[in-house]
């Protein structure tokens, strides 16, 4: 099911909608500022399997949170003075950061994780989404590798990303795609590994350095 909206004028009935979807377990996927993104309610055990099953594997990567705040950040994630200060000068924007978690997330997850990512991007849609939630959710970047059976890299190229909502289609088990009409570039978050002490970068992206 496709939902077309405005971005600067975000339909409240529709986002009623998709948090009504999300906490009933579904998944919604959504434009960022880098690709599009698939999430699900970080409070639904039955969203989290969802999501779990379309990535394929949560083993080898950290699991990434969409957070609307620094404030929220700190919720799910023990945060340094000087990670704070990276993470406000940096955000909103294409960045990743990886952080020791809570341990709230190894019993919403039912593993045990010692970190994960967390994102503030730079795009009103996911940030609506997280603001009516009055939570963060997990999110995962939408591959055309998730339309193959049997699909278990967890590495994403940016020649697999999508450019519009209508592909987004072809990736059984999502309920919602709330598309702003726009074509998105087929671009990847800078990942900056802060769980040691000293930055670490994983990934480079469209975020700078």
């Amino acid at each position: 099911m496709i939902e077309y909206i405005y971005k600067t004028n975000i339909d409240d009935k529709v986002m009623q909608k998709t948090q009504d979807i999300l906490r009933s377990g579904g998944l919604v996927a959504y434009p960022t500022d880098t690709s599009w993104g698939v999430g699900c309610s970080i409070n639904s055990k039955k969203g989290i399997e969802k999501l779990r099953r379309l990535k394929g594997t949560f083993k080898n990567n950290a699991l990434t949170l969409i957070c609307s705040s620094i404030s929220q950040i700190s919720e799910v994630c023990f945060l340094t003075n000087n990670n704070f200060k990276l993470i406000k000068k940096l955000t909103p924007g294409p960045y990743v950061f990886i952080l020791p978690a809570k341990a709230k997330i190894e019993k919403k997850t039912n593993m045990k994780r010692i970190e994960v990512g967390v994102r503030i991007p730079d795009h009103p849609v996911p940030k609506k989404i997280v603001e009516n939630m009055n939570s963060s959710i997990f999110s995962i970047t939408a591959s055309k590798k998730m339309t193959e059976k049997g699909w278990w890299d967890t590495n994403y190229a940016e020649e697999n990303l999508f450019e519009c909502g209508w592909e987004i289609e072809m990736i059984q088990g999502i309920d919602l795609i709330l598309d702003t009409g726009e074509t998105l570039n087929k671009s990847l978050s800078t990942v900056i590994d802060l769980t040691g002490e000293e930055m670490r970068i994983i990934r480079i992206g469209i975020g700078k350095i």
